[in-house]
């Protein structure tokens, strides 16, 4: 219990300091010409999905089809199944959640072999990528391995047509909450494809309005 407490403090601490940075960002945007374009390369080749509140894990038993089934994972980041009544799984990828699984299960049944797919995605807050400002449709995306500057703005309509797109700056949590510049006007309306980066779990795209 108070581990769970440590990581849910540990967490809207995060929040809370990311979400300050982006206040610190928005409110000083004509200073983005300082910061260092972010890198065309960001993903990681050892990337595995982590599961959040929200995701559906399929859970197959070998040889045990009745306690087999598909859970969703609950706003806590628990799921409950056959023989398990509490199990945290946020947090973690397919394969740790099945061995948690297979320990669970071992007190009942002679040695379990559980296998866990991830069947809709949505993932923790601290792995996805929100879109901030002045985007046609703001929102969180779940980051997919690979996914790039370009994916984001697809996903979220592109730009007002008050957007400062040039002026528009990447928050990388993952790196201490390290800010880079991306060109967003030339990528989406000058077609300018050296402007496409790849993002990073957690990144904060932060696109300010232009004032002229």
């Amino acid at each position: 219990m108070l581990k769970n407490t440590g990581l849910k403090i540990a967490s809207i601490k995060a929040a809370q300091t990311a979400l300050l940075a982006v206040a610190t960002v928005l409110a000083g945007c004509s200073t983005t010409g300082s910061l260092p374009p972010a890198p065309v390369s960001a993903s990681q080749a050892d990337y595995s999905y982590v599961v959040g509140a929200g995701d559906n894990l399929n859970i197959i038993v070998w040889r045990n089809p009745e306690l087999s089934l598909t859970v969703p994972v609950r706003p806590d980041g628990k799921i409950a199944a056959p023989l398990i009544d509490e199990l945290p799984v946020q947090g973690k990828n397919s394969v740790e959640i099945a061995r948690d699984i297979e320990k669970q299960l071992g007190k009942y049944v002679r040695d379990p072999v559980v296998t866990v797919i991830v069947t809709s995605f949505i993932g923790p807050y601290s792995e996805q990528i929100r879109v901030v400002g002045e985007a046609a449709k703001p929102q969180f995306l779940p980051y997919k391995q690979k996914m790039t500057l370009l994916d984001v703005m697809i996903a979220v309509g592109g730009l007002t047509d008050f957007a400062a797109g040039n002026s528009a700056t990447i928050l990388r949590t993952a790196e201490g909450n390290k800010q880079y510049s991306v060109r967003l006007k030339d990528l989406i309306r000058r077609g300018d494809v050296s402007a496409n980066v790849e993002m990073r779990p957690g990144d904060i795209l932060i696109i300010p309005q232009s004032f002229f």
